[in-house]
């Protein structure tokens, strides 16, 4: 029972990889352009900045409320 469910999922995963329509080019399926690096690079570091400095920002905007 197991191996034959398991044997589906292979397939099914498969068949999308293998038919899929962005024809296998990488970054194909980003929502954003990975061809110009500094671009990339700013996206990243503002995407990861924010979330790692977030709680240092809400941290001193509760400290100067104080």
């Amino acid at each position: 029972m197991i191996g034959r469910s398991s044997l589906f999922a292979r397939r099914a995963i498969t068949n999308f990889i293998r038919h899929h329509g962005d024809g296998g080019v990488p970054g194909g399926n980003l929502p954003f352009g990975i061809d110009n690096r500094y671009k990339l690079s700013a996206y990243f570091i503002l995407f990861f900045g924010s979330g790692l400095g977030a709680p240092f920002l809400i941290l001193r905007h509760q400290l100067v409320k104080g």
